[in-house]
């Protein structure tokens, strides 16, 4: 099985293919100058000042990263007891005593 087109859609298929084919000749390179493709210095000098500053981006970022824990899970219950003081330590020797309306106590001397 082969295609083949009708006559009368043969000729204008042909020609749009022929026309859409063709180079610009109206001397538009579609900016493709005789510069096209070339750096400048200035073009140089701002990719050297970007790898600069990659350096020191990755410099700060391996700064960082030493500073992160191995790992941010709590420590273990053992660990955590031996580093806190005893309760009763930590409590007060003698608690006041309120009164019973939650007024503070008046201290007679």
């Amino acid at each position: 099985m082969s295609l083949t087109l009708p006559a009368g859609v043969a000729l204008p298929v042909t020609a749009s293919a022929l026309v859409l084919t063709q180079q610009p000749g109206n001397g538009d390179n579609g900016g493709q100058g005789e510069d096209f493709g070339k750096s400048s210095p200035v073009g140089f000098l701002v990719l050297i000042l970007f790898l600069i500053a990659v350096a020191f981006l990755v410099r700060s970022m391996t700064k960082h990263l030493k500073r992160v824990p191995a790992s941010f899970d709590d420590p273990p219950a053992e660990e955590a007891s031996a580093d806190e003081p005893p309760a009763e330590a930590a409590a007060p020797a003698e608690p006041e005593k309120q009164q019973p309306n939650g007024a503070s106590p008046a201290k007679s001397d």
